[in-house]
């Protein structure tokens, strides 16, 4: 996700998505451990090597002739040395491929072990790097510069998608920590080899990221003096004990000692700012405090500038249909005549509708509790109950009917709390934490915690008695036993992040990127697909007539539920539309969107115009509920709003 504007990012990413889940927050909503020995010997292998001469292994991935081999540099412990091909040329691939268009210097890449030769470019005869399929199914660099042709079939090369397959298989390859490595004896640029006297660990591809910001090879300056010679992150703590420019933690009050680990000690006891310590911290609090606050305010002002800008445009479209309403020369008065009675018409066919000061929507009041962004709500109606979740990753529950309270937090979670799903009296929630908890909403306590998903559970929605939960490429179907999960089958072939579900009669409704799948709920199989525009799907709704969703480009687009073609996109919103919700009564049908504009917007599905735009909230809006006719919104403003007519 992403930017703040994800839902997981709101994730990451973009959310998360996540980050998000942005989905704003997100959000990837994500964290990432540092790598361990005890805890990730699946992803790095620790050996000690013996120096010995380098060689040169010519190796081809291919019989062909016509194909040219590969040559790479080898020690004598099957270290390989691969230096990725870049190039000006071959713009026709560049042109459909986003490429930063400064690449940064290869980094040192040397194999443990000799690379299939399934993994290696049939074009330049490189190992993969953001490998991509071709036309002609040919997978190849983006950026690959040996030929516009393919080898096999001289068609001309065009890429379609990612090859997200053969990515993850180089991910798994081991290679020797880059702090293990030097340029190779050949003197050959870009070729490296193994260092003895480097770090001796391998580890996998895509895990050395996460190694190498802590190892312990990495080279580092002293943090006293640019001027000391430069270190190992392993002698790091040493040098500081002997260091001779260490400096008074004052220092920037106007202190102006240096010394050693020894006067150091001696010099704090006679320091003039260290008796003032409390006061100096707090004045810098203080200022920490105020900085947060003018950029908070600098973002509202943007904010208020970019609504302004919208409405002015708005009003010079107007003063213009005007002008061309009444012309240069007065106002045409049969042309009026004319406009009047065409609405009037419109209006006795039941067009336009009626206005309806009833149905004008106000905000009653607002749930203040939550200790961090609402990122999903959930109504037992049973109950008048109100389940909201948040980045302080607790549930709260809300009494709607009598007294307004908060009447329990509910706390079991170790990450944000992403997704609210009742079915009968068990309430499930889903986290960054990847679990899915259990509660009895009886008693309002846990009773069950499944680990669901290798990544955060964005979404969750119930039907059939099953439970169905989305993540990252993938929608898991659980069998509801008691209090119970039983894995029933995991829904496959999805291209992101799934953070919209939607169970409606005897069809799923699924969102990821630019993507709406309907699967039948009782085959589990995908019966329809929708292509959208506007990048990742965040929100889905169906009413009786349409399928209705929310982009991460501000659009809502509308389908015709029987015949699945596309009959409206709906603009209004200047950000991401995170929720969508539906109330309809015998006379008409109103969907709610909730934005990262800020603003809630009201639909009305019989003549696809906006009919009123809620401003309340101080934050982004995320999530929404309906229930009995009042609407229920959540926002980053840490706030839960209710709304009646």
């Amino acid at each position: 996700m992403s930017s703040s504007k994800t839902r997981y990012n709101r994730f990451s990413g973009g959310a998360a998505a996540a980050a998000i889940i942005n989905i704003s927050t997100a959000d990837n909503i994500n964290g990432v451990r540092a790598i361990s020995m005890a805890e990730t010997s699946n992803n790095y292998k620790q050996h000690r090597r013996t120096p010995s001469s380098s060689s040169t292994l010519t190796y081809s991935p291919r019989d062909e002739d016509d194909m040219p081999p590969i040559s790479t540099p080898r020690r004598s412990d099957s270290a390989i040395s691969v230096r990725s091909l870049h190039s000006e040329s071959n713009m026709s691939l560049r042109s459909t491929f986003s490429l930063h268009e400064e690449e940064e210097d290869a980094e040192p890449q040397v194999f443990a072990e000799q690379p299939s030769v399934k993994l290696c470019c049939q074009l330049c005869c490189s190992v993969f790097k953001d490998p991509v399929i071709t036309t002609c199914g040919v997978s190849q660099l983006p950026w690959c510069s040996a030929g516009e042709k393919c080898p096999v079939d001289n068609s001309k090369l065009t890429v379609v998608v990612n090859n997200i397959a053969v990515a993850e298989q180089i991910g798994e390859l081991f290679i020797h920590c880059k702090y293990g490595c030097q340029p190779a004896a050949s003197g050959k640029p870009g070729s490296f080899e193994v260092d003895p006297l480097g770090c001796p660990f391998t580890i996998k591809l895509s895990t050395r990221k996460d190694h190498e910001v802590s190892c312990d090879y990495r080279p580092v300056r002293c943090p006293n003096n640019p001027s000391c010679p430069p270190l190992l992150t392993m002698n790091l703590e040493a040098h500081l004990k002997e260091c001779e420019h260490i400096k008074c933690p004052h220092s920037k009050y106007g202190c102006t000692f240096i010394g050693n680990q020894d006067t150091y000690e001696t010099h704090l006891e006679v320091c003039k700012f260290e008796g003032l310590k409390e006061f100096l911290q707090q004045t810098d609090d203080r200022f920490h405090e105020m900085q947060v606050m003018l950029a908070q305010k600098d973002q509202d002002i943007s904010f208020l500038r970019a609504m302004l800008g919208k409405l002015s445009e708005k009003l010079d479209q107007l003063e213009k249909n005007l002008d061309l309403k009444f012309g240069p020369d007065g106002v045409p008065q049969r042309r009026i005549n004319d406009e009047l009675s065409h609405i009037n018409a419109r209006l006795n066919m039941g067009i336009l509708g009626s206005y309806d000061p009833q149905q004008i929507f106000k905000c009653k009041g607002t749930f203040v509790g939550h200790q961090g962004p609402v990122w999903c709500l959930c109504v037992y109606s049973t109950g008048d109950l109100l389940f909201s979740g948040s980045s302080d990753k607790t549930i709260k529950v809300w009494d709607t009917c009598t007294t307004y309270k908060c009447q329990k937090t509910l706390e079991g979670h170790d990450g944000i709390v992403l997704a609210l799903c009742i079915q009968g009296n068990r309430l499930y929630s889903g986290s960054a934490d990847c679990t899915i908890i259990v509660w009895d909403i009886q008693t309002l306590q846990k009773v069950n915690t499944i680990r669901a998903h290798d990544n955060p559970v964005c979404t969750l929605v119930s039907s059939h008695n099953m439970l169905f939960s989305g993540s990252l490429k993938a929608i898991k179907v659980w069998d509801i036993v008691g209090t119970e999960l039983k894995l029933k089958k995991e829904l496959t072939g999805l291209n992101h992040w799934v953070r919209a579900l939607v169970a409606s009669q005897n069809h799923l409704y699924s969102g990821s990127y630019q993507t709406i799948k309907i699967w039948d709920i009782r085959s589990l199989e995908c019966v329809h697909v929708l292509q959208t525009s506007g990048g990742s799907v965040y929100s889905i709704a169906v009413t009786n007539h349409h399928i209705v969703c929310g982009t991460y480009e501000n659009l809502i687009h509308v389908w015709d539920i029987e015949s699945k073609e596309q009959v409206r996109t709906l603009t209004g919103h200047v950000g991401t539309v995170y929720a969508l919700a539906v109330i309809s009564t015998p006379d008409q049908t109103k969907v709610f969107s909730a934005s990262y504009d800020r603003s809630l917007r009201v639909w009305s599905m019989d003549n696809m115009i906006c009919t009123q735009t809620l401003l309340r909230h101080q934050g982004s809006v995320t999530a929404l509920a309906v229930s009995r006719g009042r609407l229920f919104s959540g926002a980053v403003d840490s706030t839960v709003k209710v709304w009646t007519c």
